[in-house]
């Protein structure tokens, strides 16, 4: 081997992104392991972690059109419509015809829905007790990914 082709290789590997210096794998890492501690805990609710999402978003708002529900989750409709629909067989929520703008579909939750409420605050417990974070340090680390994602999303929106 030529003493110059070991140098030009070893700048090229010196140039080439490691995976492990990624910030978007360490989110993508962080998101698998926040889903395996997720599993088993939603498992009992009976919901998959996107159902939990929307069943948060219910928590809060009861009767957001799927429009908006859709915007503040960040899903089309073509992943929100099966996820409603799943969560309607089940018993847990009413999809309704808005009572003023019938070409509007509201999301309800059912009894059974306002019942898991009480349930679903196992899930950030969980969550709380495996990262040990104190609540200053994840409100502080909440808000640092808030900015990522507005910043990911405007630079989105450039292109």
């Amino acid at each position: 081997m030529v003493s110059g082709d070991k140098s030009d290789r070893e700048q090229s590997d010196a140039a080439t992104p490691r995976l492990d210096q990624q910030l978007c794998f360490a989110i993508y890492q962080a998101s698998h392991a926040f889903n395996r501690v997720y599993r088993p805990v939603l498992a009992e609710l009976g919901l998959t972690y996107p159902q939990y999402l929307v069943m948060l978003a219910l928590w809060e708002d009861d009767g957001p059109t799927v429009k908006a529900l859709g915007e503040r989750l960040m899903l089309d409709s073509g992943t929100l419509t099966p996820l409603l629909k799943r969560l309607e067989s089940a018993g847990i929520l009413r999809r309704e015809r808005d009572a003023v703008d019938e070409r509007q579909v509201r999301i309800h939750l059912s009894e059974k829905g306002e019942a898991l409420r009480a349930r679903g605050r196992r899930v950030q417990e969980a969550i709380g007790c495996a990262l040990g974070a104190t609540a200053p340090g994840a409100k502080g680390l909440r808000e640092q990914l808030g900015l990522v994602r507005d910043a990911l999303l405007a630079a989105a929106r450039e292109d």
